[in-house]
């Protein structure tokens, strides 16, 4: 039988295969695959002493992924060659490139288009997370310059165990009509429930005469049910039960605060030494916010807690992957809190689309 990185290493191969003799090429490569270093090992195929590698990505800390995994993997000679830029700021860069590697390709917006259509030389996309609707503006983008020739996605990776298996537990509750949420404005305050929170601006919406007033209204009610208290009390009730090392993924910094002890975001000046902490499993709990979705792996993370889905399939296959770490045979459970008969019913579902329904049950509060 083969050993995980065997398997990786033969998908990588395969990917490779696939997409080295085209210009324009994308691969839907799971988390914990080795999307970087099928991106590395592309670049190694295109390689001269005067070649020219942009590398494109959201944000300025998987850059340095790059680097490290070309000093890991020995082509260490590569790195003098890499260009690194995000995707706000690739427009303005020169268009003198061999290859361009568009890292998590499905952050791709109109805006980039002018600059890639005009790129003369290759295009490589690599995702965990392609664009689920074609027809939208990321779809358009993807398709039309590093269109999907390779996928090996999250289920496959769990079918070869090389990631565990998982289970889903979907905590459906209540809108709270307890007047529980404190309202300040223009110097008055008084006191709300959730149910008749969500009811105002579900009226709003409905009210909405233009898209882009029910846009803002949808935006308002989300916002609103993300700091909903029920939540944050049934979380810790779930929390307070798990004997194993889990993660508590919170909506804002006040809540993660309040969720537990140690935190992990940008307004705690402690979360790295809380991170290592949590690593080391001298804690077995940590609460996070967002930053801990992309490039960070626990040992030993056996559980999770989801306060909101967003209806967002790419935050939701983030944070679950974050518990697809452990040996083969080990399996994570992963809690979802979803308000029943809301909105919320939604959200849950179309994150959890590409999912194997038979990993996933309801348990009701």
């Amino acid at each position: 039988m083969e050993t995980r990185d065997q398997i990786k290493t033969h998908v990588q191969g395969e990917a490779l295969a696939k997409v080295l003799p085209l210009r324009r090429a994308g691969v839907y490569l799971s988390m914990g695959v080795g999307k970087t270093l099928l991106g590395i090992k592309h670049m190694a195929e295109n390689y001269t002493d005067y070649s020219k590698f942009l590398i494109v990505a959201p944000k300025i800390s998987i850059h340095n992924e790059w680097i490290e995994q070309a000093k890991q993997y020995n082509y260490e000679y590569l790195i003098p060659h890499m260009h690194f830029t995000t995707y706000l700021s690739l427009p303005k860069q020169d268009n003198n490139y061999d290859v361009v590697y568009l890292d998590e390709c499905h952050s791709l917006l109109y805006t980039h288009e002018e600059w890639l259509r005009n790129h003369m030389g290759k295009i490589l996309g690599l995702t965990g997370t392609p664009p689920r609707w074609e027809k939208s503006e990321k779809g358009k983008m993807v398709s039309q310059f590093c269109p999907i020739m390779y996928e090996y996605e999250m289920e496959d990776a769990v079918g070869d165990k090389v990631l565990n298996d998982y289970k889903i537990v979907i905590h459906m509750l209540s809108l709270d009509s307890n007047k529980t949420m404190r309202v300040e404005r223009k110097g008055k305050v008084w006191y709300t429930s959730e149910l008749v929170t969500y009811k105002y601006w579900s009226q709003r919406i409905d009210k909405a005469v233009h898209k882009k007033e029910q846009q803002i209204m949808s935006v308002m009610r989300m916002k609103s049910m993300m700091n909903f208290p029920s939540k944050e009390v049934l979380a810790a009730k779930i929390s307070s039960r798990i004997k194993d090392k889990h993660i508590i993924f919170a909506n804002t910094q006040d809540q993660a605060d309040r969720l537990c002890s140690h935190s992990y975001h940008s307004g705690n000046p402690d979360s790295e030494g809380n991170l290592i902490l949590f690593k080391k499993g001298e804690i077995n709990r940590l609460s996070a916010v967002l930053q801990l979705n992309e490039g960070v792996n626990i040992p030993n993370l056996r559980e999770g807690i989801i306060l909101h889905a967003y209806g967002n399939e790419r935050k939701a296959s983030q944070r679950i992957g974050r518990l697809l770490r452990l040996n083969p045979d080990d399996i994570a459970t992963i809690h979802i809190l979803c308000y029943r008969d809301t909105v919320d019913e939604r959200w849950v579902k179309s994150a959890l689309e590409d999912r194997d329904p038979s990993k996933i049950s309801y348990q009701q509060w």
